[in-house]
């Protein structure tokens, strides 16, 4: 057995949907946890001698740290990270060509998101279809696990700004059904794609 060095890349989803966060741990946000999980990968590559870089996807812009090693890389990693906000949707396939040609083959991929934006999901699928191994980390509210609303409720879309009307305590039983069947099938599939994926719940 030998040591073969890693290129660890973390593509970070900073779209508009990643500000939320719940109202018992208020400030505490989809963004906020991504970017503590961003950083303990920077850490520990670093601590490894490992290479290491980010992509984070706000909207139409990206910003990117080619993969490299040492403290001062990541404490640039760092501070791009802590001046990062929640804004836009994630771009389409055009949009997401400078990432792909920033991942090279037998890179690590760790995506860390929502999992709700498609183009994202279709995008790490042809990454690993591409011999990168790539892991997924989905950030939930404990809002979407548990549904905790009992009155009238709209809910919206930060990103599309559409808008849903409902009797919480009504469908409440209905919605949470249909997210457990959705989390079962967004695993399947991106088991079918060889990626690994686990939840994060804000709690």
């Amino acid at each position: 057995e030998r040591d073969s060095p890693l290129a660890a890349g973390v593509l970070l989803d900073a779209g508009a949907s990643m500000a939320q966060s719940d109202a018992t741990r208020p400030g505490w946000s989809r963004l906020q946890a991504a970017k503590a999980q961003a950083a303990c990968v920077f850490e520990l590559a670093c601590r490894q001698g490992d290479r290491f870089g980010l992509i984070a996807v706000s909207g139409e812009r990206l910003q990117v740290i080619n993969a490299g090693s040492g403290i001062r890389h990541r404490d640039r990693c760092l501070q791009v990270l802590s001046g990062l906000s929640a804004g836009g949707a994630w771009p389409d396939e055009a949009g997401c060509r400078p990432i792909w040609e920033r991942i090279h083959a037998n890179d690590l991929v760790l995506l860390l998101s929502d999992d709700f934006d498609e183009a994202a999901l279709a995008l790490i699928e042809r990454l690993a279809a591409a011999r990168r191994e790539v892991l997924n980390i989905q950030i939930l509210t404990v809002e979407e696990r548990d549904f905790p609303f009992r009155d009238g409720r709209r809910f919206i879309d930060v990103e599309s700004g559409a808008a849903v009307l409902t009797d919480a305590a009504a469908a409440r039983e209905d919605y949470l059904h249909a997210f457990a069947a959705a989390c079962r099938e967004l695993t399947l599939r991106l088991a079918s794609a060889g990626i690994r994926h686990v939840p994060y719940v804000l709690d």
